[in-house]
C-alpha cells in the first residue's frame, strides 16, 4: 500500500497543481489585494502542511504514529475524497472565471457569483482544498495528516474571512443576503 500512496496521491495533487497554475494568468487585473505578509504566511503554513503528507517519517514520532488502520479501505477512502474535494475546488475555479485570485482581492469589474458551487458553500475551493487535505491524511492514516488539516484549515479560516469582509465591502446588501443562504465552508453546517 505505501508504494500506491507514494505515487498515487502525489500524482492527484501534482495534475491540480498544473490545473491550476496553467489557469492562474487568465483573470483579471487586482484593484486591491491583500498585504504580501499575509500571503506569505498562507504560503508557509500550506507548504509545511504538505510536508507533513509526505511518504516519509518525521522525527517526532508522536506525528508518525497511526489514528487510522493500516487498510486499503482508508487509503481508498481517502484517496477518493482527495480527488472528490480537488475536483470541487476545480470546479468552484471553473465558476469564478476571471475573478479568480490566489490573494484575496478585489478584481476590477468584479463580480459576484452565486451559481453552481457558490450555491452550495460561498468558498468552494477551500472547501474543496481542504478535502484533498482530509482524504490525503485519511489515506496516510497518522497523526501529522490531521496536524496538516488543522494547519490549513486555520489558514484557510483567515483567509475566508478576510475576504467575506472585502465582499461584503464590495457588494454590500447583496453579499450580506448571499452570506445568510449560503454558509461558508460545509453546507448548512459552517
Amino acid at each position: 500500500m505505501n508504494y500506491i500512496y507514494n505515487y498515487l496521491i502525489p500524482s492527484i495533487w501534482i495534475s491540480y497543481l498544473i490545473y491550476w497554475w496553467t489557469k492562474s494568468a487568465d483573470v483579471k487585473e487586482s484593484i486591491r489585494t491583500e498585504s504580501s505578509l499575509s500571503r506569505l504566511t498562507r504560503s508557509v503554513s500550506i507548504i509545511l502542511a504538505a510536508i507533513l503528507l509526505l511518504p516519509v517519517k518525521f522525527g517526532i514520532p508522536i506525528l508518525n504514529l497511526r489514528f487510522l488502520p493500516l487498510s486499503e479501505w482508508c487509503f481508498w477512502a481517502g484517496t477518493a475524497v482527495t480527488g472528490s474535494g480537488l475536483l470541487f475546488s476545480v470546479w468552484g475555479r471553473y465558476h469564478l472565471g476571471k475573478n479568480w485570485s490566489q490573494a484575496v482581492t478585489i478584481k476590477d469589474d468584479h463580480k459576484l457569483i452565486t451559481n453552481g458551487p457558490y450555491g452550495l458553500v460561498r468558498h468552494p475551493i477551500y472547501t474543496g482544498f481542504l478535502m484533498g487535505f482530509l482524504g490525503s491524511s485519511i489515506a496516510l492514516g497518522e497523526w501529522r495528516g490531521l496536524v496538516a488539516v488543522a494547519l490549513v484549515f486555520i489558514v484557510l479560516l483567515h483567509k475566508l474571512r478576510l475576504e467575506d469582509k472585502w465582499l461584503q465591502e464590495q457588494f454590500g446588501k447583496s453579499y450580506e443576503l448571499y452570506s445568510k443562504r449560503v454558509c461558508a465552508l460545509v453546507p448548512f453546517l459552517i
